[in-house]
């Protein structure tokens, strides 16, 4: 079999490359992801933010989330990703700066 079909194919939509990216950060870092709530088309592949759950606490809303960028390339593949923020559930805008 050449090479050339054993290469992964890019992705036909969009929603299938945001699961993609979801599930191999999931499996990279063992977190559980909340949603994916930014993307972006790059000259290289994709940029997504992904909300990650990384500390479970009670009461839900003490809960500590993180927002993760996350780079993948022309086929989908995740070739990059850093945690830009992190969070208690409960905060309205975790994005924001200066006071809340």
């Amino acid at each position: 079999m050449a090479e050339a079909s054993r290469t992964p194919k890019a992705p036909r939509d969009t929603g299938t490359v945001l699961r993609q990216a979801r599930d191999q950060l999931v499996e990279l870092t063992g977190l559980e992801a909340e949603a994916v709530t930014s993307f972006e088309r790059t000259e290289d592949g994709w940029r997504l933010v992904v909300e990650v759950l990384e500390l479970a606490r009670v009461p839900d809303t003490m809960s500590l989330l993180a927002s993760y960028e996350v780079d993948l390339d022309q086929r989908g593949e995740l070739t990059g990703y850093r945690r830009i923020g992190r969070y208690e559930r409960g905060r309205a805008d975790p994005h924001r700066r200066g006071g809340q």
